[in-house]
Parts: C-alpha cells; structure tokens; sequence
C-alpha cells in the first residue's frame, strides 16, 4: 500500500510541477516564504456545501461553507508567532521562518489536499526532476506543520505525513487513538488527550450525583473513542446510559426529529456530549425549536465555547450548559496584533478578504463573490469602503479574553522554533544523529526536525511542561465552565466555575462552587429572586432511597433503576443512596428504622434484677434454714432423736446443704472466668457430699436393723470412722471429675452476640460431656440412696425417716431429670437461672424432708424427743422381726417333728409372756418391770424387752 501510494505521489508531482511549484495545493492560502517552511492547517470554514456529484461532467472541487471567526484567529496566532519569533534577536537569529497556511473546512478531503502540496513539495529533492523542469529557486520544503483541529481530519493528515516522517503538531485533536506512538509516530499535539476529559466528565455527573444520563457522540474519530473511555469511566462508577447516539453535521432532518423525540422521551435529564460545534448543531438547533428546557446539557471542549451554538437565540434550551474548556494562556501584543487586520495589509493572507467580507457583510473589489451576487446566485451586499473599523462589531475574532486554542496554536509553533534552535545551537559531537552529529540548520530536513522534537522539553509561558517524547502527554488542566446570560447585552457568556486538574499536589481533582452555577436557561432573570429554584436538577433512574434503606436491583433494568429495600435487622445506612446496608457491630444493634446502631443491651443473671433478687433470697433463706436447723442440733446435740439421727453425720450434712445453697450464688452476676470454673464443681462436690452422707447414714442403719442381734462386726465396720472415710471416697470420685474437667477443659466467661438487640455473657462450660458426667454421677448415687431408703422405709421413723428420705430422692430425680430438657432448650441469662432453681428446689426438699420433722419434734414436741419414745419404735420393729423369725422357726420345727413322729421343740430365743383373754395374771416380776413397753398384735399383747443397755444394768445389780 504505501509503494503504491509512494507511486502515486511521483506521478502526482510530474503532472503537477510543470514549473509553477508553488501554486500547488488549494488556490486559498496564507503563505510567505522564508528560510524554514513551516505549514498550517486550520478550520476556516466549518464544512463544505452538500453537492450530489452525478459525474455528467468533470467533478469541481467542494464549496466551503460558513465562516469560523475563530479558526480565523487561529491561523492569526500561528502568523503572529512566526513574526514574532523572526523579530527576535534571541531565537533563531539570521534565520527567517515562512509559512504555508490551508483551510481545512473541517473536513478530511480538504485537509489531504493541502497535506499533498506539504508531500509534494518535500519529495522534490528525492526525485530526479531536473530533466523535466527547472525548480531551482522555488520555496523551501515543510519540515513541520502546524494543525489540524479535528481529530478526525488530524488522524488522515497523520497518516500520510508520517510516511514521510513530517512533523505534525495539533492544538486542537484530543483523540485518545492520536497518542498510538507506534501508528501516529510524527504526531503530536499542545492539547491534552480525551482520555482525561471523559474521566473529567464522569467525575462532574459523579459529583452531582447523577446516574442516568443521555449520551451524545460526533461518529467520528473524536466522538467514537471520547464516548467509549467515557462509558468506561461511568460503569465504574455505577452510573448508567439510557441512551446512546452517534450524530453527524451530515445528518438528514428526519433522522435528527428521530434522534431528537427519544431524547425528549427519556427520563434521564443530563446530556453528554462529545462532540464538535458543527456536528452537534443540527440537534441543538431541533431541541431548541421544541423548546426543550429540563436538560442539563454537559459539553466537551470541542463545542463547549463554539460561537454556533453558543448563541443568545439558544439560551432558553441552552442555558446552565456546562462545558469544559482549556486553561487560557497569555499571548502579549496578540490583541492588538488582531486589530490591524486588514485587506489591504495582509497581502500574504488571502483568508483575510473573506473574513473582511464576512465580518462587515459587504464584498471587497474583484471577489469573486461580488460576481455571484451580481448573477443573482447570492443575496446582495454592498461593496467594502475599506474603512470599516473591525473595533467596532462583536466578533468571535476579537474575543481574546480566554486564549485557549489560540494559545496552543502559539505554543506549536514555539515548541518547532525551540527544537530548530537547538538544532541550530548543535555542538558536534554532542548531537542526536549518527555520531553525535549535528543537523546543518540550512538544509534541514523534516525528519531531523522530528528527532529533535521527540527530545524537546521546555517549560511554556503559564508554567506548563511542553514534552514529545514517548509516552508524553500535556498535564489535563481543564477550566469548567457555565452558560450564562450577559445582563448588559444577552449574549452568551462562559463564567468560569470550577477546574479539573489530573496532577493537582492535593490530591482534589475536581471543584466545583455550586453557589456560581446556573441551572436550567430559564430562570435566568429569577435567579436574584428565588435563589430555592436553583436546586442541582435530578437526573436519576429511580427515587432516591431514604436512610435505612438500600437499593434493591430490579430484574431487566440497568443496576442504576432499583427498588429501595428497607435493611435487613442488625444491619443499617446513614445515608441517602446506600448500594449496601451496613451491618452493625458485634456489640451493636440497628434502631428502628435502620439508620444508626445503639449498643446491645448486656444480658445476664443480675443481682439488680427482680428474678435474680428472688432467686439469691431463697438461696439465703436456705442458707439461714439450714443454719437454723444446725444450731438446733447443736444445742440439743445430746437428745435422743438427735443421737438417734447419727449426729456426727447430720452435722457433716447439714454443712454440705449449706455448700449446696451457697453454690446457687456463684450463678448469680455477671460471669468472669473464675466463677465459670468455679461454679460447677462447687454446686457437684456439694450435692455429692450431701448425698453421700445421706447414703451412708441410712445404709448404716438398714444393715443394723436387718442383722438380728449386732455383733461386735457390726460395730467395727460401721463404726464412725468408716462412715466417714465413705462419705471422703464417694465425694473424692466428685473432685477428681472436677478436676480433670478444669485441666482438660476450663470453663470460662462467653459474650454471645448471636441474639437480635441482646449480649448474653454466659459460662461456656468448655466440655459438655464433663458436665454430664458430673451431674451423672450425682444422680446415680441419688438412685442408689433411693434404693436404700425405699428398702428401709419400714423402719423406726425416728432413725432415719426412710418415708421422707424417700420423698426427697423423688423430688431430686424429677427436679434433675426436669433439668436437662430444660437446660439445652433456655438460653442466655435463663440457663443459670434454671440450674440455679434446680439447685434450691433440691436443696429444699433434702432440708425438709429430712430435718423439718424433727426440729418440730424438738421444738414443739419435746415430750416425744425422749428414751421412752425412741425405745417404743425401736421394740416395735424388733418384736416384728422377733416374732417373724419365731413364727418362721415354729413353723420349721413342726415341719421337723411331724417328719420324725410328732416330736416338739422350743426356742429360747427370746422369752415372751402373753397374756390372752386375761387368763393368766401377773407375777411381782412382771408388775416390778411394767413399765416396759408394750405393743399390740394379733389378739393379745406382747410384752417385749430387746434393750441391751437394760440387761446390762440388771445383771450389774
């Protein structure tokens, strides 16, 4: 492709260079010779007349249409910079720069044809033509040109100066495709890449806090990539398009009221727009025939200060527009530079007849205008006097208060200068070519230029950093600006509201003073009066989701159209617009309405709170029950029901249903780690010790009663030692448990934040099997207590009260069995509370069961608290036995003697006077020892003496 273009252009320039070289190119120029020849393009006009080309004869070149004022001023900024810098004594001495300036009319055609005539007239050296045509002392070649605007018609002019190595510096194509080093290798630009300015759009509607907009795009080189970083930018941010259009300059009126109806259906109220002047016209132009004024129009820099449509006419729709715009440099002497344009001075600038034209609405001498007019092609104008005063009109030319292009048209043209004086200032040995060679000033040649500015680097006159080299690319510095309404005259004016700065040191891109923004063109004229209507406009899919709530996706709609979904328990939002609800602190709670967290309110057994006040007042109640109850068998230690009920044993007893009350406290308060250890093993060692006291005092007793005469045996092995080292080996076993549960796994203090509104600070008991093997093996030695006491329930109640016993072990098991269930099924505060009520309803029914009968006996029946009494019950159960082992015996005997022929025999076991009907009357021994006790059985009464204290006393008398 490129021989065959390479092909082309030698052709091109045989036909063309027919010994007038320099008249190649398009007939309207600005041109002067010099000894360096720098080239312009610029936007003279904003397009070309529309032509259906049917090819009946030869095609005539397009028509360039509508007059731009400021890329007119363009071009004078590249004029004035190049005059300057050849009255300069310091830059370039002795060397004269001339220039080469083409309209492009904003079009991509136009701009080939000038940037042909740049090719062309630098492949003269490299082709033989000497034998066709004498082109000594024609102009010296382009070694850099200066343009164009557009980036679409910079991205054509690219890619045909490149081949050639031509330098090509824009001031106006902010393409993000044009920094592709590798595709675009002579291109370079004064302006920032597009690349910040989408960043810099979506950060304005992120700032506003809007999320459904409109999104308008030129198709076009500029508009297609400027869109795309810009959609790029918006979803990561969670900001959404409705719509998304590509527009033309070129577009038919149809599809424009088309384009125009979709947008005035939309709920979306903010339009961003990345576009030129003359592409995005046509839209403006409709949206303002419709009156269409809810819109909040967002502009690139490309047409954000275009006079097209920055127009007073537009304001109503257009107005609060807000745009972006470069930072504005300082270009000294260039004011009045513009106000000596005239016909009849700028004989090297043929664009200035036309702008004369133009800009007075007359037609000079020999236009060729004027000859249009006379045929009736055109409206009439009258002639130019020359004398008109270009003071005296407003003009896009002459507004130089904000040089933005302008600048960077200026600083293009400097940046080529400096890079020429450094060529100039070359030291051999030190340069950039082969060698450290140097470039000879005077026959430089493009691509030595180009070299030399891929090493340029100078600071610019507002401070700015100017650098080529790869990579590089001017800071963005964007200056935001307002439409407003000029109270003098109407017309449009840009104030300055804001800037946007990619490389700010504080790290705040993007400011905005909202006080100095305008919304909404027509409250222009309220804004003094109702400062409330100026409210940022809403721009968003869906309402707004109040504090408390969040945004709830909706099936088939973009993320940015929600339903607002209250939050979730334990979760909040304090804000408006929240994506996610919060979720609260572990020692925190969501309120209400789901706006902030309050702190948990701390749950456990209290001292303060009625139910733990109740349940530590029946703990000392027992405490002081129990204490009452061994205070009366300490005083009245000596009485027989006391001696009888084991005393030595029911001290020990008494003591542990003590340790058992006072074991229910430690459940009461705030847990700490030493309580949880605590706890447990004090409430088991207790009841074990309590039990194990009662299992032994009533086994004893049972074994006493059940040998028929106690022997010396009896007395040895179930003397008081003994009963003692029992009770020490059963609550040894208790301990030991304990403590094995405390070394492998310690309980400890356990915040459980699981529970809505609440903190349980509870035990975790760090081994559930050891507990149960605690509570295991209290209630088996419950159970074989019960046994004991269910089988000696039928003797003297005044030993044991095996009834009673009996009743309580009852109450234990359903109390303990009771337990379990109702243990794993609580929680919080209410698990201590039921092992605390577990522990007193056992204790109690021990305590009561046991000694409430005989502190009554012994308070309130003393006359049953005697020897006599305790005697009584005593030979009752021994005269039952007695009796039943001699019916037993009688009975064997009769069963031996009718074996052996009727034989009888007797036993002396016992000696029983009975005394039936009254047949027999009492001897004087029988009267002496009437006081003995007597009971009845059958039909007769038996007199019975089994005391063995009794028959000691009387064998000693």
């Amino acid at each position: 492709m490129r021989f065959h273009l390479r092909f082309y252009l030698h052709y091109l320039v045989l036909l063309g260079f027919s010994g007038v070289i320099s008249i190649y190119g398009p007939n309207q120029r600005a041109q002067k010779t010099g000894d360096i020849l720098l080239g312009g393009l610029f936007p003279i006009h904003f397009g070309v007349a529309s032509k259906d080309q049917d090819l009946a004869a030869r095609p005539e070149s397009t028509e360039c249409v509508r007059y731009n004022f400021r890329g007119f001023r363009w071009l004078q900024s590249m004029i004035f910079a190049i005059e300057e810098i050849n009255n300069s004594s310091t830059l370039l001495p002795n060397i004269t720069l001339g220039y080469r300036i083409f309209d492009t009319c904003n079009t991509v055609s136009k701009a080939l044809e000038a940037s042909l005539s740049f090719v062309a007239q630098n492949k003269i050296d490299s082709l033989n033509l000497d034998e066709f045509c004498n082109c000594t002392g024609n102009i010296p070649s382009t070694i850099a040109v200066v343009g164009a605007s557009g980036s679409a018609v910079s991205t054509a002019v690219a890619d045909l100066l490149g081949l050639f190595y031509i330098p090509q510096i824009s001031y106006a194509s902010s393409s993000r495709l044009l920094s592709n080093k590798n595709q675009y290798k002579s291109f370079m630009r004064t302006i920032p890449t597009d690349e910040y300015q989408a960043i810099a759009m979506a950060a304005i509607i992120d700032h506003f806090q809007w999320n459904w907009v409109i999104a308008i795009a030129s198709d076009d080189e500029y508009g297609r990539p400027g869109i795309e970083k810009f959609e790029n930018e918006m979803f990561h941010r969670d900001i959404c398009i409705d719509l998304n259009i590509l527009i033309s300059q070129y577009i038919d009126e149809a599809e424009i009221r088309s384009l125009a109806d979709r947008i005035e259906n939309s709920t979306a109220k903010v339009i961003a727009v990345f576009a030129s002047g003359p592409d995005v016209e046509p839209l403006i132009k409709e949206m303002v025939r419709r009156n269409v004024t809810d819109r909040v129009w967002l502009a690139s820099e490309a047409w954000a200060s275009s006079s097209l449509v920055a127009k007073p006419e537009y304001l109503d729709v257009m107005g609060g527009t807000i745009g972006f715009a470069l930072r504005a440099g300082h270009i000294p002497g260039f004011k009045e530079f513009l106000q000596q344009v005239h016909p009849k001075k700028s004989s090297h600038n043929e664009f200035v007849r036309e702008f004369w034209e133009e800009t007075f609405n007359c037609y000079l001498e020999d236009s060729p205008r004027n000859e249009d007019s006379e045929n009736g092609s055109t409206s009439f104008r009258p002639l130019c006097t020359g004398e008109e005063d270009i003071a005296s009109v407003e003009t896009p030319y002459l507004d130089y208060t904000h040089l933005r292009i302008s600048y960077n048209v200026y600083v293009a043209v400097y940046a080529i200068a400096q890079a020429l004086q450094d060529i100039l200032t070359c030291t051999p040995g030190k340069g950039l070519f082969a060698n450290g060679s140097c470039a000879d000033i005077r026959k430089v040649e493009a691509w030595q230029v180009l070299k030399q500015l891929r090493h340029l680097n100078f600071i610019n006159s507002i401070g700015e950093r100017v650098r080529f080299d790869n990579g590089s690319e001017l800071s963005a510095n964007y200056t935001i600006i307002n439409w407003h309404r000029s109270p003098e005259d109407g017309s449009v004016v840009f104030k300055e509201v804001g800037y946007y700065s990619v490389h700010n040191k504080n790290g705040a891109k993007l400011s905005i003073d909202k006080t100095k923004m305008l919304w909404n063109g027509r409250l222009t004229e309220t804004i003094h009066c109702f400062p409330f209507l100026f409210q940022v406009p809403f721009s968003n899919c869906s309402e707004e989701c109040e504090p408390g709530t969040r945004k709830g996706i909706i099936d088939g709609k973009p993320t940015c159209c929600f339903e607002c979904t209250e939050c979730s328990d334990g979760e909040y939002s304090d804000h408006k617009d929240a994506s996610v609800c919060s979720k609260c602190p572990n020692n925190s709670w969501s309120n209400g309405n789901h706006t902030s967290c309050f702190l948990k309110e701390i749950e456990f057994l209290s001292w303060t709170e009625p139910f733990g006040i109740a349940l530590a007042l029946f703990a000392v109640l027992g405490v002081l029950l129990t204490a009452f109850v061994l205070g009366v068998f300490v005083q009245f230690h000596d009485t027989p029901i006391v001696k009888a009920s084991n005393r030595e044993l029911s001290f020990l007893l008494l003591f542990s249903l003590i340790c058992c009350f006072s074991s229910s406290l430690i459940f009461i308060g705030e847990p700490q780690d030493w309580m949880c250890r605590l706890r447990q093993p004090a409430f088991g060692i207790s009841f074990v010790l309590c039990i194990s006291c009662i299992l032994v005092k009533t086994n004893r007793v049972l074994l006493v009663f059940e040998a028929k005469i106690p022997t010396s045996l009896h007395r040895k092995w179930w003397g008081l030692n003994l009963q003692f080292l029992l009770v020490f080996l059963f609550t040894f076993v208790q301990v030991m448990i304990c403590v094995v549960w405390l070394y492998n796994a310690p309980p400890g203090s356990y915040k459980n934040y699981n529970i809505d509104e609440i903190i349980i600070i509870t035990c975790n008991e760090g081994s559930m099997m050891a507990l149960g093997f605690l509570i295991g093996y209290t209630c088996l030695l419950a159970a074989v207590c019960f046994f004991f006491a269910f089988k000696s329930r039928k003797l003297p109640e005044n030993f044991t009260e095996a009834k009673f016993i009996t009743f309580s072990m009852l109450i234990f098991f359903i109390v303990w069995i009771s337990f379990i269930p109702a243990y794993f099924s609580t929680y919080g505060k209410f698990v201590s509370a039921v092992e605390v009520i577990a522990i007193l309803a056992s204790s109690f029914s021990l305590l009561a069961c046991i000694f409430f009968n005989k502190v009554y006996i012994i308070l309130l029946k003393p006359s049953r608290n005697t020897i006599e009494e305790v005697r009584c019950s005593t030979a009752a159960h021994a005269f039952k036995a007695a009796a039943k082992a001699t019916l037993r015996h009688s009975s064997a005997s009769r069963k031996r003697s009718s074996s052996v022929g009727g034989s009888s025999a007797s036993s002396p076991s016992s000696s029983i006077s009975l005394k039936t009907n009254g047949n027999e009357t009492e001897s004087p021994s029988t009267r002496r020892h009437s006081h003995k006790p007597r009971v009845s059985f059958g039909s007769g009464t038996v007199s019975l003496s089994l005391s063995f204290e009794e028959a000691r006393k009387n064998s000693v008398k």
